[in-house]
């Protein structure tokens, strides 16, 4: 009897290519190391909900397949995971791939997950346009269990699950589809603020510069601009 193949058992290079590409988490962890994340911490955040022995297993079949490869870690034990010319070609696929989700693929409940946005709202923080003295913002999302402190000092920002104990110089309350559709470029802020969707309390002076740091995702500038129907209880595309 003959054995089935692992993989398509094909030799087209799309079939090829799609054995290594298209495999569970393969697609985000060469999104990872893209954006600059070359620890395995780093990475494993990123993904979020990724085992640390799946990523381990994918990271040794990509460095197999030469698309990644280890180089010793400057600052100390262990390695680090950087792309290799192979994998750099994969660069327009994963920006393509992300800029076709963002303007044809619609965002659904299942998507959210305030971890995962706190998180890439403090990996893309512009350093540049914090503040040089440290401001606290503290992030209440309605319906979830835990705040959020992002630490804003330039050079040295920081996301804590647990008050730093610093003091808290603004909250921001928001819904959490809200702000993710605010990151994600499909929203304004003052358009979200207006709607009564995002609440902030605070000194102006501090509140005003939210809009500067704000980080918005790298593929907002695809995104189907949207607009709250109060009627309907949901966001509605506005073209």
């Amino acid at each position: 009897m003959r054995s089935v193949p692992e993989g398509y058992g094909q030799f087209c290079p799309v079939a090829r290519a799609s054995e290594i590409f298209a495999e569970r988490w393969t697609p985000l962890i060469l999104r990872e190391v893209l954006e600059g994340n070359h620890h395995f911490n780093e990475i494993l955040k990123g993904l979020h909900r990724v085992s640390p022995s799946v990523l381990g297993e994918r990271l040794r079949r990509l460095e197999h397949a030469g698309i990644v490869e280890t180089r010793p870690n400057p600052t100390g034990r262990g390695s680090t995971y950087h792309l290799t010319e192979s994998g750099m070609q994969l660069a327009d696929i994963i920006r393509a791939l992300g800029t076709w989700g963002q303007q044809w693929l619609e965002l659904e409940r299942e998507h959210l997950d305030a971890d995962f946005l706190m998180w890439r709202i403090f990996k893309h923080l512009p350093i540049d346009k914090l503040p040089a003295q440290r401001r606290v913002m503290r992030f209440d999302f309605k319906g979830e269990p835990s705040s959020y402190w992002l630490v804003l000092k330039r050079g040295a920002p920081d996301l804590c699950y647990t008050d730093p104990g610093f003091g808290e110089d603004a909250v921001i309350h928001a819904d959490l589809e809200t702000l993710t559709r605010v990151y994600l470029g499909q929203l304004e802020l003052r358009k979200a603020q207006g709607a009564g969707l995002v609440e902030l309390e605070g000194p102006r002076a501090i509140l005003a510069d939210l809009p500067k740091w704000f980080p918005l995702s790298g593929f907002a500038a695809h995104a189907r601009p949207v607009k709250y129907d109060p009627a309907m209880r949901a966001f509605v595309p506005t073209r």
